[in-house]
């Protein structure tokens, strides 16, 4: 038998309910567990994501290096115009505008709270044209 069951990402933050609003639309969620201080939701694949009332939480600064990166999400999508639209329409604002370096397409993003987040183009299969 496995000693761990499940994994869930943990996200402090001051309004959880808020935060996990916009990750449920999002990622198309589902509600979880919730209690006074945790919200959390999971999706059709199995994956699961929970928020920590923290009225202290300090959103994470990055890529200043001030009060640095604290955690970094990142969401693998078909159609990286489509994704950002949705995540400008939640709430959510582009922090990487820069070419990235490397062989993914991804560009990087700020939900309501601050966190850090990055959508990369998942590689097509097909194969080439011409």
């Amino acid at each position: 038998m496995a000693l761990v069951t499940a994994a869930v990402v943990v996200l402090d933050c001051a309004e959880p309910e808020k935060l996990a609003q916009f990750y449920r639309k999002f990622l198309d969620g589902e509600d979880g567990e919730a209690s006074a201080n945790l919200v959390g939701i999971r999706t059709a694949d199995g994956f699961r994501i929970a928020f920590r009332r923290d009225v202290n939480a300090t959103p994470p600064s990055w890529p200043r290096p001030e009060n640095s990166l604290q955690a970094h999400l990142d969401f693998l999508v078909e159609d990286l115009d489509e994704a950002e639209r949705r995540v400008i329409a939640l709430g959510g604002r582009p922090i990487e505008t820069k070419d990235p370096a490397g062989p993914y397409e991804e560009r990087g993003y700020a939900d309501p709270a601050g966190h850090s987040f990055t959508l990369r183009l998942v590689p097509s299969s097909a194969p080439k044209q011409g």
